[in-house]
């Protein structure tokens, strides 16, 4: 936040002007609704001589690494659960060279190894994702740590490149006259993944936006 803003929002409220007084000049000053709120908001609404500062969300190396680990744990189980899924709908819907020997030991490789990294990376997540929604609930202020922010907007940005390229290969396929069962299989898993994904994540922003 832009020091200048947190000084005169300070010095404002030492000097006995409302709150309303206060957004009222910022906004005659050009200044956004979201830094107008987020400079009042730093400071307590109490009864006090001079202006209180509210406590900013703190972060640990260790809770960064936690977030770290946690979303890296999201990001390779729906990579190996959509990667899954794709693999037994090939072998569900074979063309017409996904019957050799070497493709079909290939899937098989391919299977062992995304169930491998479902098996690691789900539970991992699961279980770090409690417990930050454990630390959350005590501390309502890690809500709003950057580095949870920045890898939420990531997710976002992830997800919905992965949704907006669903979207054109239906196109793609569709003008060439190819949407076969297998295709749209496939797209329908993208569809599912990414999309629950991008839904929760947008909804959470949202919600931190309204509390």
């Amino acid at each position: 936040m832009d020091r200048r803003l947190l000084d005169f929002t300070r010095h404002a409220l030492a000097a006995g002007v409302s709150r309303q007084e206060i957004a009222d000049a910022l906004r005659r000053a050009d200044w956004s609704e979201a830094e107008i709120g987020a400079a009042l908001s730093s400071y307590a609404e109490l009864d006090f001589p001079v202006p209180v500062p509210r406590a900013r969300p703190y972060l640990s190396a260790r809770e960064v690494f936690i977030y770290l680990v946690l979303f890296a744990a999201l990001y390779t189980a729906a990579y190996n659960t959509g990667s899954l899924f794709f693999r037994l709908i090939e072998i569900a819907f074979p063309s017409q060279i996904t019957n050799t020997s070497w493709l079909n030991q290939y899937f098989l490789s391919a299977i062992r190894w995304n169930i491998s990294a479902i098996v690691v990376a789900l539970p991992l997540f699961l279980v770090l994702f409690r417990h930050i929604g454990k630390a959350i609930a005590k501390d309502q202020t890690k809500r709003e740590s950057r580095p949870r922010l920045w890898l939420t907007y990531l997710t976002l940005f992830v997800t919905g490149l992965w949704l907006a390229g669903d979207i054109m290969a239906v196109i793609y396929n569709a003008l060439g006259g190819e949407l076969g069962a297998r295709l749209l299989l496939k797209v329908l898993t993208v569809a599912v993944i990414a999309g629950g994904l991008f839904t929760y994540f947008l909804l959470d922003v949202r919600s931190d936006k309204s509390s």
